[in-house]
């Protein structure tokens, strides 16, 4: 069943639109005016204000009074913790990672697909100086860097196709893939081997190994992936971070 097919029998256009505004607000942006939502969900004011009143009664958005801005409510908060007590991919994977990140002192992450995105929902910190950045939360396209791609390779070919013809390839460095005949090369090669390595792909100067945690139906359920600087990545052989992010991949797809 294709995407619009399932959209158009078996979901909610009120409850997307409620999501679509949780999810404008980041890191960047945790407080909007209702016209700045009104600029980043595309909704019409008149529905807008039924969707963030409602939110707020809910204790999903919170309201400022004085400068009529929102951000998100403490009720997320809740579920949020509810998420992490009883993930069990949160919790197996969190101590496997831990030791790549004692042993390496690299960062070390968790990715799940969310839309046509990439978004980071666990993230253990470099204790280097010299880091390369990553929090959860944090977004980015399915097509770009190791930990995305190595997703996005885990898809159905269908899957895949409906994808590149929904989503427009922007290069966002000099090093990002946006040929969609190398770019699909590339995932069947990753699809292949098991892992994705990327260089200054998506963050001029970051190097990233990674890999899928499948389902025993083979569907991609996350990827984990290590973060290091270009700058310290010589001091590792490759074959050394594959068989670490490889190893942590199988313990954790065993516990799950």
């Amino acid at each position: 069943m294709d995407q619009i097919t399932f959209q158009k029998n078996y979901t909610m256009q009120s409850v997307h639109k409620a999501i679509h505004v949780l999810r404008a607000f980041s890191k960047e942006q945790p407080r909007l005016s209702l016209t700045e939502l009104h600029k980043k969900t595309g909704i019409g004011i008149s529905s807008l204000q039924r969707f963030v009143s409602t939110l707020v009664y809910e204790g999903f958005l919170h309201k400022d009074e004085k400068t009529k801005e929102y951000q998100l409510g403490l009720s997320l908060l809740y579920l949020g913790y509810l998420v992490e007590q009883e993930s069990s991919l949160l919790t197996i994977s969190k101590p496997i990672l831990q030791r790549i990140n004692d042993e390496t002192g690299e960062s070390v992450c968790i990715n799940i697909i969310d839309g046509d995105e990439r978004r980071c929902i666990f993230n253990l910190d470099t204790t280097h100086p010299l880091s390369a950045k990553t929090f959860v939360g944090h977004t980015s396209p399915l097509y770009a860097g190791a930990s995305a791609k190595c997703l996005l390779a885990c898809l159905t070919d269908q899957e895949l196709n409906e994808y590149f013809e929904r989503v427009q390839l922007i290069p966002i460095t000099n090093q990002t893939i946006i040929d969609v005949d190398a770019l699909k090369k590339e995932l069947t090669a990753i699809r292949s081997q098991g892992y994705a390595l990327s260089r200054s792909e998506r963050v001029v100067g970051a190097y990233s190994v990674s890999t899928a945690i499948l389902l025993p139906t083979n569907r991609p359920l996350a990827s984990i992936s290590i973060v290091i600087p270009e700058a310290r990545v010589e001091q590792y052989s490759e074959r050394q971070l594959i068989d670490l992010i490889l190893s942590a991949k199988l313990q954790i797809e065993r516990q799950l």
